[in-house]
């Protein structure tokens, strides 16, 4: 079953919230690394937000991760600071590893090595 339209509104809220305070990162949690928000996932009491990161171009995604984890009650507040008077409940936060570019680039790089013989030139 999906998302009900607030589910949907609430997620958008979050991820554009939540891209800002990457984007701005004054607090040194990204450790300068390029990171944004692929998608926010509501739970149905909007009170849990799942939050599927892109980690693309870093190095250790995994210490990078943790960081983020470590320091997601930071997070919150800065998320509670801006959306703070549009919501009743600062959603708990439970940040993911968002694998799909991965995934697909992996993909494309096997499809590139696989070894097809043309066709006959006959059939």
């Amino acid at each position: 079953m999906g998302e009900s339209t607030r589910q949907q509104k609430y997620s958008k809220l979050v991820q554009k919230e939540l891209s800002d305070i990457f984007l701005r990162d004054k607090r040194g949690i990204l450790e300068n690394a390029f990171i944004s928000i692929a998608d926010v996932r509501m739970s149905p009491d909007l009170s849990v937000a799942k939050v599927y990161l892109s980690m693309l171009l870093v190095k250790d995604k995994e210490r990078v991760l943790e960081n983020i984890n470590s320091r997601k009650g930071e997070i919150r507040k800065a998320l509670g600071n801006k959306i703070g008077k549009q919501v009743r409940i600062i959603p708990e936060l439970i940040f993911i590893k968002d694998e799909v570019e991965e995934t697909a680039s992996r993909l494309d790089e096997l499809i590139k090595n696989l070894n097809i013989p043309p066709a006959p030139k006959g059939e």
